[in-house]
């Protein structure tokens, strides 16, 4: 079986932890490439729920191998909490790799990402303060940490010696305090790599040796398209490359080695942050689809904004990553609403806008422009149990209008059809 990569397509939460867990039934290899403990997939199991951050959604699949590419940033921290968590519901964490490359988060990050987050003001980006940013932000000036560092004591000291008073200066000249000394710092962080080393390798040269023996690999996107550091909705976005191409160099594979690319289309929108949402809603609908959809944020809990499913973000999406085809999610939040509606295209100082625009300014000052198609009914248990049998032939004909219209406005199929958040609620349309 190629190898495949699940992209989310809008502003993350499309519920890409549960589509990655059920594809990875066939899969040798889960693999994240991006992100940190900024994401969060919700995976419910029977009666159990699962909030994973950092782990790769294959992990709860006993024969996968679960691995942190080099395109993460990762608090070591965090990451043994998780690990310690999911050993206490059963998940056996031992196939679990993480790149030597990827980067650490330090404390330091975390303090400096909520001084310069307050410091913004409305150019805040609305981020989880847990690092994230300032990692990167080292990553990318050659100051910073990674996991082969963290594994080797000595050359840990040596780097942290010299970030250290930098990073502890620029706090203070932003008015805050670094409250933990290097010699603890030190420590903390050679205990965790201690534990963690382990797990530590080149996984670049892991993938793409499974992928050379034919294996099963299935790549793991984090947040959305739309917050895709070069692509996103700069500067309201996070801090990584959450794209086709992101995933390339976030865990060491030719374009080439991609097979295929699924994108995950909530079958609405939402998002959590600040930044311009030209389809939310701010009516009775909005708080009925965000109640019956629980939109919370799995990491941060924060209430999500929602609006309507917009097809120029979805083009876009399309255009950037060439999506093969699409899994629609949450189809079942909008049971029961007497009409549904699509946004086909922006207008924009009097003309037509088909593609999403760069400018926040201009995005702010776009007005949807929707297409309004019949509302699907209520469906029982039972009625979602003959969709399941049945396929797309089984959809109530509005929900089956609904997503045609998506197929034929974006060109891609829509494979499978998601209704609840459990393992077995999903309808197989090809």
């Amino acid at each position: 079986m190629p190898s495949r990569l699940i992209i989310g397509t809008q502003w993350g939460d499309e519920g890409k932890g549960k589509i990655t867990d059920l594809l990875a039934q066939d899969a040798d290899m889960v693999v994240r490439f991006q992100g940190g403990n900024n994401a969060g997939h919700t995976i419910v199991i029977g009666e159990k729920t699962f909030k994973l951050h950092l782990v790769p959604s294959g992990i709860l699949r006993q024969n996968v191998i679960s691995v942190i590419g080099n395109g993460l940033v990762i608090d070591p921290e965090v990451l043994l909490k998780e690990l310690s968590g999911l050993k206490e519901l059963g998940v056996k964490t031992g196939k679990l790799a993480i790149s030597d490359r990827a980067h650490v988060i330090l404390p330091y990050h975390k303090v400096i990402d909520g001084l310069e987050e307050e410091s913004k003001g409305a150019l805040a980006a609305g981020t989880t303060r847990r690092g994230i940013g300032p990692c990167y932000a080292d990553k990318a000036s050659r100051f910073g940490v990674r996991f082969c560092d963290m594994v080797d004591p000595a050359e840990l000291e040596r780097k942290l010696s010299a970030a250290y008073p930098a990073k502890k200066a620029y706090i203070e000249a932003l008015g805050g305090t670094l409250d933990v000394s290097l010699k603890d710092m030190l420590a903390n962080y050679i205990e965790y790599g201690r534990k963690l080393a382990p797990h530590v390798c080149d996984t670049s040269v892991l993938i793409n040796d499974a992928l050379d023996n034919g294996k099963n690999v299935l790549f793991e996107g984090a947040q959305g398209v739309h917050l895709d550091i070069d692509h996103g909705i700069y500067p309201h976005n996070t801090s990584s490359a959450t794209i086709t191409g992101g995933c390339c160099t976030g865990a060491g594979v030719a374009p080439a080695r991609i097979n295929k690319v699924i994108g995950v289309v909530k079958a609405y929108t939402s998002r959590v942050g600040t930044g311009p949402f030209p389809t939310e809603l701010h009516d009775a609908t909005g708080e009925r689809i965000g109640t019956v959809g629980k939109e919370f944020g799995t990491t941060t809990g924060r209430k999500r904004r929602v609006g309507w499913l917009d097809l120029v973000m979805l083009r876009y999406s399309t255009r950037l990553c060439g999506l093969n085809s699409i899994v629609l999610t949450k189809a079942d939040v909008l049971c029961g609403l007497p009409e549904v509606k699509i946004c086909t295209h922006y207008m924009h100082s009097g003309s037509e806008l088909h593609d999403f625009p760069a400018s926040m300014r201009a995005l702010e000052r776009c007005e949807p422009v929707y297409h309004t198609l019949e509302g699907w009914p209520e469906m029982s248990p039972e009625a979602w149990a003959k969709c399941r049998k049945g396929g797309r032939d089984a959809l109530p004909e509005s929900l089956a209008a609904y997503v045609n219209f998506i197929e034929a406005n974006l060109g891609i199929p829509v494979e499978i059809l998601s209704h609840g958040p459990g393992r077995e609620e999903n309808v197989n349309l090809h």
